[in-house]
């Protein structure tokens, strides 16, 4: 089975798994039953708010699964209109959330549980909320 994680780094199965899937600076796909791993630089990783194009970095791969540390509503509505399902895991590194994903301990992310926007805190949902908040004072529209 092969699984695709974003990462800010490529340390084999100890990269660090990066906290939004459209701005690392690099995939790693990675086959759960033999451990190897293979880099995929992401083309896409500076992007404006709403235009990652997730599908494009990883045209042509053969994927069972994206697991990630976040993702923004548009690239797992991408991924999902391209059926590729897409797993949050809160492990840090590629080894902790690929074992989990093998154990079945991993969730699926729903457009209810993606972030918010860009500008957060490596996937943490509180600095995604306040990022995400109007200022105020100002309606809200």
């Amino acid at each position: 089975m092969n699984l695709c994680l974003p990462v800010t780094r490529n340390s084999g199965l100890d990269s660090p798994v990066s906290g939004h899937f459209g701005s690392a600076p690099l995939f790693l796909v990675v086959d759960t039953v033999t451990g190897s791993c293979r880099e995929i630089p992401n083309g896409n990783q500076h992007h404006a708010h709403g235009t990652c194009r997730p599908t494009e970095a990883l045209s042509g791969e053969s994927l069972d699964g994206i697991v990630v540390g976040g993702i923004g509503a548009g690239a797992l509505g991408k991924l999902r209109a391209a059926g590729i399902r897409v797993f949050l895991a809160s492990q840090p590194t590629v080894g902790q959330a690929v074992a989990a994903f093998v154990a079945g301990r991993l969730e699926e992310v729903s457009p209810a549980s993606a972030c918010a926007g860009h500008g957060h805190a490596d996937g943490d949902r509180a600095a995604v909320e306040a990022a995400s908040a109007p200022p105020r004072g100002l309606p809200v529209r």
